[in-house]
């Protein structure tokens, strides 16, 4: 059986919803590999990062906001959707090499459904398989042993969280949140 490599993943937004709404940056970085057991990476050395032109016109002022992006400047600047999807799988590709490519997120599913949908859009096929996902959240549940609404970062013992500022830049927070995922991964309760 091969070895996992975890892409921690992270999006920036100006909608709920991929399709009426765009993907306006989107950051990764390697958290990690697991074949008979988890070996943690530095999430600084293996990233990627891009800022995407919209796809629609429509917006939600208030989630533009979140990443403090220039929506115009993305407008006129953005990488093209289809070009950025096809490097990001390239580079997933390449970085993996023979490991599979496991998406993983915090919650994965608003991340998730973002990527893949753009993937597919784009590229016609996503580089993590139809359910290539981990939800960093459930897996806190499940090892926490707590309900679902209890897997919140607030409540998570201090030493899981990382201790990188969460900026709201896709790559930043992509960063911040491999440091959660090795440490629940590693993380004997």
């Amino acid at each position: 059986m091969r070895q996992d490599m975890y892409f921690s993943a992270d999006v920036e937004a100006d909608g709920p919803i991929p399709g009426p709404y765009s993907m306006v940056s989107v950051g990764l970085a390697v958290a990690g590999t697991r074949g008979d057991t988890f070996s943690r990476a530095d999430p600084t050395a293996a990233t990627f990062y891009r800022e995407l032109r919209p796809i629609s016109d429509d917006f939600v002022p208030e989630a533009m906001a979140v990443s403090g992006l220039d929506r115009d400047a993305l407008v006129r600047d953005g990488a093209d959707p289809a070009a950025a999807m096809r490097e990001l799988s390239d580079w997933v590709r390449q970085t993996a090499g023979d490991a599979r490519p496991v998406f993983v997120a915090y919650p994965a599913s608003f991340d998730w459904m973002f990527v893949y949908w753009y993937l597919i859009r784009f590229t016609g096929a996503s580089v993590f398989g139809h359910s290539g996902c981990l939800d960093v959240k459930t897996a806190y549940a499940i090892k926490a042993e707590v309900p679902f609404g209890g897997a919140v970062k607030g409540k998570m013992p201090k030493h899981l969280l990382s201790r990188r500022p969460h900026t709201h830049n896709a790559l930043d927070d992509a960063v911040e949140q491999a440091d959660l995922f090795a440490n629940v991964m590693e993380w004997k309760p």
